[in-house]
């Protein structure tokens, strides 16, 4: 279906030098000084969660995979509200929403695709390493090793930025309707290709090719590894120590849930089920609540977040005390 107010294309429509005007929540007008706290309060305490998880980590001298796998967790998703809410907080801000730059809206998008898929397949690698220590105990050290999981880090990071640079250069290469209105916080692809004066759904086919790689693929993988480790776990007579090894799964298979759920809700779907106002409010989610959980699941579950928060808080006391 054509988007509106595609009568006649803006022949500028492709020039650099031309701005999209990103709507945010400007239908919220009496709420908006409410939801400019939340969204700050929300965006520090994040960024604390994370900076915490990050700087625990460094400071442990022997860090195994999964506190490195974390680590890079926390700087991915540290970037990933960096890059999408100082824009929205600017957006509560500004009446009649902010401008944003077309190279300005190529980039956010770029970076925002990349970094959510680097997460994707950094989900696999942290998968693929729960499996190691479930099913091959024995040979955890051996398989995990610094050098495979600093490749595997490396592999995740140029596998999301690849797909996210030739999904940004196929959206940003359409013709565009007069109106360059983005009904959203942000430049993301939905909001985006809903202005583009196209009859056909062959721009959705870059958005479905990306979707195939960095959502179906590495929810296969993880489906694959979790599928092993239930078959390993039923070979476990003891009752505790299935419990055991399943309780280290939790916190990864909660935030798998969590990542995956939203964006298949928002991006594995046709152009014509485009919906602002739902699509703002998942995103609004995806993009603010998620970032703030994952800290709180692993600082929780994951015993070995937790000696290591305990130990530099120890540290903290013992040089306050001296």
């Amino acid at each position: 279906m054509p988007c509106e107010g595609c009568m006649e294309r803006d022949n500028k429509s492709t020039d650099p030098t031309m701005e999209f005007l990103l709507l945010g929540f400007s239908e919220l007008l009496c709420l908006r000084v409410l939801l400019f706290l939340i969204f700050l309060i929300v965006h520090l305490v994040t960024l604390a969660g994370n900076v915490m998880i990050f700087m625990a980590v460094v400071m442990e001298p022997s860090r195994p995979p999964m506190l490195f796998f974390l680590c890079q967790l926390s700087v991915i998703e540290l970037c990933y509200t960096l890059v999408i809410v100082p824009k929205a907080l600017l957006s509560l801000i500004l009446v009649d929403g902010s401008t944003i730059s077309f190279i300005g809206c190529a980039a956010q998008m770029h970076l925002f695709v990349a970094l959510g898929g680097a997460e994707c397949f950094l989900l696999v690698a942290m998968s693929y390493d729960r499996y190691v220590a479930i099913c091959r105990p024995l040979h955890y050290a051996t398989v995990m090793s610094e050098g495979l999981c600093l490749r595997l880090a490396v592999a995740c990071c140029l596998g999301g930025f690849s797909v996210a640079l030739g999904l940004t250069v196929a959206v940003f290469r359409l013709p565009f309707c007069q109106s360059h209105r983005i009904n959203h916080f942000f430049c993301d692809v939905p909001a985006v290709l809903h202005l583009a004066c196209t009859q056909s759904y062959t721009p959705e086919l870059p958005l479905l090719a990306a979707c195939v790689l960095l959502l179906l693929l590495p929810f296969l993988l993880i489906l694959t590894s979790y599928v092993c480790i239930a078959a390993a776990l039923l070979h476990i007579t003891s009752s505790v120590g299935r419990g055991k090894a399943f309780s280290t799964c939790i916190s990864h298979l909660a935030i798998t849930l969590l990542h995956y759920g939203c964006a298949t809700f928002i991006y594995i779907r046709p152009k014509s089920s485009y919906s602002p106002t739902r699509d703002k409010m998942v995103s609004l989610v995806y993009t603010n609540i998620t970032p703030l959980l994952y800290p709180l699941i692993y600082s929780l579950r994951n015993k070995e977040i937790k000696g290591v928060l305990r130990k530099m808080l120890r540290k903290k006391k013992i040089a306050q005390l001296n």
